[in-house]
């Protein structure tokens, strides 16, 4: 199922912390911060924090600015985002400012904890998640059932930190503010785990007075049949690289990239590349690198059409090709339609040889543009 965009937000020290152990919060923000933070917030369908930040900072998370929450009303959406809690216990406080501020409100819990917050009897809906707290159930539910599109997370540590260890959060929205907090109990913004490898991607780097943001985006694959936010990225350029390709009437326009399992791009390539009128995607991309470089043991091949299965202008389809370099993991937008072949199944192919195929119909659109002028 699709799930929302995910982006994560957060204001740290220079050594790391989001608070020091005071009784009041530690305002690390600078003003214009706090402004560019509003308008995030008015940019998104949600907002979500753990239910510990709640606890400690008591928090509003509304959109602060009049002209902001008008300009959502003229587009249609509520005047402010929905606002979800996540707790495992479902142990929250009816009096925090959380529940009585803004629009509509969600918590998300186990199912003991939903019991708990029934009888709380909150202004919000309840969504029971199952016997433990299950993130992708949460953001399926999001997506699928609340139409939210885009999802900003504040908090805690510990949310951020799952997010990221599980591989889905889209985007790192980080502010770093000029002084040092160094107290060893204060809580820090992320927590120790096994995160995915790989170095994220700098997006943007911005002075906001004496505040520095840094946006970043993860690059490494999923793992197996679970896609992640990255898949996402890798998967919009081969679909980008397909609209590179030279037209023609009787090939499909496809774009593949080759990507590490640390998130480190092998090579690309598209349909008909270098004047070649027969070369497909997957195959120049894989014609690029050593067949014996071990890194393709671990590498996901993203492909805008999953590939083929039968052929007449070489020896071997891309699915033979693919299997050939000992790719395992294989993410697509578009299955095959009869218009060349009839019954293609590349994905069926591969997965018989033990290849984990991810589709992500969400870019099949994107992955047919190119190829509007064929017929069917």
């Amino acid at each position: 199922m699709s799930l929302p965009y995910v982006l994560l937000s957060a204001a740290v020290s220079l050594d790391g912390y989001l608070d020091d152990t005071g009784p009041d919060r530690l305002l690390l923000s600078s003003p214009a911060d706090f402004d560019r933070v509003d308008e995030v917030r008015a940019s998104v369908d949600a907002i979500l924090v753990g239910a510990g930040t709640i606890r400690a900072d008591n928090p509003r998370l509304l959109v602060n600015s009049p002209g902001r929450r008008a300009a959502r009303i003229a587009a249609g959406k509520p005047e402010y985002p929905l606002k979800v809690t996540v707790s495992g216990s479902g142990e929250l406080d009816p009096a925090a400012n959380f529940w009585h501020t803004g629009g509509d409100k969600l918590v998300a819990t186990t199912d003991k904890g939903a019991e708990r917050v029934r009888q709380l009897g909150l202004a919000a809906d309840v969504f029971a998640l199952g016997p433990d707290l299950d993130w992708r159930r949460l953001l399926e539910h999001l997506h699928a059932v609340r139409g939210v599109d885009r999802l900003m997370v504040e908090g805690g540590g510990t949310v951020h930190t799952q997010l990221l260890q599980q591989g889905l959060a889209d985007e790192l929205q980080l502010a770093l503010s000029p002084l040092f907090v160094g107290t060893p109990e204060a809580p820090r913004l992320f927590g120790p785990g096994a995160y995915q490898s790989g170095r994220l991607r700098l997006v943007e780097t911005r002075p906001i007075e004496d505040v520095v943001l840094m946006r970043y985006e993860p690059t490494a694959p999923g793992t197996g049949d679970l896609p992640s936010a990255a898949d996402h990225h890798w998967l919009a350029l081969a679909c980008d690289l397909a609209a590179d390709c030279p037209p023609s009437e009787t090939a499909f326009s496809v774009g593949s990239v080759v990507v590490a399992e640390d998130g480190t791009e092998l090579a690309r390539g598209h349909s008909r590349e270098a004047g070649d009128p027969v070369v497909h995607a997957e195959e120049a991309a894989l014609a690029k690198l050593d067949p014996a470089d071990p890194r393709l043991a671990t590498a996901t091949v993203y492909t805008s059409l999953e590939p083929c299965t039968h052929r007449a202008s070489r020896p071997k389809p891309c699915a033979r090709l693919i299997l050939d370099a000992g790719v395992r993991r294989v993410v697509t937008a578009w299955r095959e339609p009869d218009t060349f072949v009839t019954a293609a199944d590349g994905s069926g192919a591969l997965a018989a040889q033990g290849v984990s195929v991810v589709v992500l119909p969400e870019y099949e659109e994107r992955a047919k543009a190119p190829n509007r002028h064929l017929p069917g």
